[in-house]
């Protein structure tokens, strides 16, 4: 599975994990950047005080789901007490049973601490011990190996979180700090770690929860903040590469209209142009003779800020949802505060992958907006005064021509992805759980349309500059904005400018890898000496 932008590593931080909820950013932190967990006193104590509920009901007669009974549609078998140990065991063993793609080590990680931070609350009645080895775990760099399929997002993300407890029992296949593959046994004994064998209800807690698809959900949204804002510049750089008009950019305008995130483009836009030679000149020459010509520029110019502003408003929506799903404490059954152990349904995926799905639909829109503005510059019928497709010599070079095919195919691809995966449902377990959320795949998919997304901005972002300089020369004489300027001498030092035909695919991956670093983000936000919004 393809990696998605990912931003600039932080110093590496120590994460505490308590019994309340974790900050995206702390998420985002251990998921990618590697920082270490370590538990509170006060999750220890509330995980010893949980525990002793379920210990109370270890020999009592009545049965008591996860604890002295089977699971899922198995749950009406009382099980003896010699076989408590291995129910747990089994279970583990029984679900960790995912096919496909290797998921990505960052996914593992967040879908790990998610579940420790539900332990740490006190509410699933695991040990202090249990959660103790999963910090051990993500502190030595362990990553258990789990593939793309197994989850329905209902119950839990229960194959992928099986993988990680069956690594926590010395069990099943493990990547190493360095990126080996290793037995899970072998690799806790080189971190000096000791597995763990599973007590009543312990693997039941340990499986049970949404934090693989809440994890994508936190890593998508960070990602997705930088990229709003590369949308932004793009568009800027696309308005000025056509000699398009900024006037409609103006905040009275969008006042009229009072979207925050609308608003928040247009604000990025006007000041990435804010000084732009080519954008005044257009209103300057022959009395404003643009106007005439050219009344008003296409949507793809004129609407990206409602655009961009709705995929805002969708993000924003998406994070307080994530906001309500960090402060949960997702098991079955749980431990309640009064000390009752209760059956619910609070780990159904629903809430989680409905805004994935909704970020996968922002995400297509976005991409197919920036598709359509580097048409424009191909297209010497439109580009206003641009060689076609920004060839050096047309009909003996092809220019970009095949790079707006690159981004029509992922802008394709995207639209497909939008598509939502939780309006889907297949039953399972003999029909005991009869509807599921398909979460964890909306999430999956997301990552796969966020890659797209910071590919068809690369080509965008990398068109509009060549386009720029054909019309100035180049960066050391260009007409650009000062922040635009900026963003053009960053694409010039891995990019050679315009000229006769080169091999294409090096210099698309070359920006691309500025967009998803936040390279070339920030560039433009130093040279503006503030961040973009």
């Amino acid at each position: 599975m393809t990696t998605p932008a990912t931003t600039p590593a932080p110093v590496a931080a120590t994460v505490t994990v308590s019994t309340g909820p974790l900050s995206p950013a702390e998420v985002v932190s251990v998921a990618r950047h590697g920082a270490r967990v370590e538990l509170s006193d006060a999750s220890l104590a509330a995980m010893a005080e949980s525990r002793a509920v379920i210990e109370a009901l270890v020999t009592d007669d009545k049965p008591h789901y996860g604890v002295s009974t089977g699971f899922g549609a198995l749950a009406t078998r009382q099980i003896p007490l010699e076989q408590r140990t291995q129910l747990q065991r089994s279970l583990i063993r029984s679900h960790a049973a995912s096919s496909g793609a290797e998921v990505d080590r960052e996914v593992v990680r967040g879908l790990m601490l998610n579940r420790l931070a539900t332990m740490a609350t006190g509410r699933t009645g695991v040990r202090p011990a249990v959660a103790q080895a999963y910090a051990g775990i993500l502190n030595a760099g362990i990553t258990p190996v789990i593939g793309e399929y197994g989850s329905l997002g209902c119950s839990g993300d229960l194959a992928p979180l099986a993988h990680c407890a069956l690594a926590l029992m010395g069990e099943g296949q493990v990547r190493t700090h360095d990126g080996g593959l290793a037995p899970a046994a072998d690799a806790l004994a080189a971190a000096g770690l000791e597995p763990v064998e599973l007590r009543e209800k312990e693997g039941l807690a340990l499986i049970n929860g949404t934090d693989g698809m809440l994890g994508m959900l936190l890593m998508a949204a960070d990602d997705l903040h930088r990229l709003l804002k590369t949308a932004d510049l793009a568009a800027a750089m696309s308005i000025e590469g056509l000699l398009g008009t900024d006037d409609v950019l103006a905040e009275d305008l969008h006042a009229l209209r009072p979207h925050p995130g609308q608003i928040s483009a247009a604000s990025n836009m006007r000041r990435i142009l804010a000084g732009s030679d080519l954008v005044a000149g257009q209103k300057e020459a022959g009395g404003n003779a643009h106007r005439f010509t050219r009344v008003q520029d296409a949507y793809s110019l004129r609407c990206a800020p409602q655009v961009h502003g709705a995929a805002r408003s969708t993000l924003a929506h998406a994070e307080s949802v994530a906001g309500y799903e960090l402060a949960s404490a997702i098991d079955n059954p749980v431990v309640t505060v009064d000390g009752r152990v209760e059956s619910n349904g609070n780990f159904h995926g629903a809430p989680v992958g409905y805004v994935l799905d909704f970020l996968a639909i922002a995400v297509a829109d976005l991409a197919s907006m920036s598709e359509r503005r580097t048409d424009r510059f191909l297209d010497a019928a439109r580009s206003h005064g641009l060689n076609a497709f920004l060839a050096g010599d047309p009909g003996v070079d092809s220019g970009h021509m095949i790079a707006q095919y690159t981004q029509a195919g992922i802008v394709s691809e995207l639209k497909r992805l939008a598509n939502p995966a939780s309006a889907d449902s297949i039953p399972s377990s003999a029909m005991q759980e009869d509807h599921v959320s398909m979460g964890w795949a909306a999430g999956l998919k997301l990552r796969r349309a966020m890659d797209g997304l910071t590919r068809v901005l690369a080509v965008e972002l990398l068109t509009s500059a060549r386009a720029l300089d054909m019309r100035d020369g180049g960066v050391d004489t260009c007409s650009s904005s000062p922040a635009i300027a900026a963003a053009r001498r960053q694409i010039r030092k891995v990019v050679e400018g315009p000229g006769p035909d080169r091999y294409l695919a090096p210099e698309i991956e070359a920006v691309r890898v500025l967009v998803a670093g936040g390279t070339l983000l920030e560039a433009v936000e130093q040279e503006l000496d503030s961040p973009l919004s």
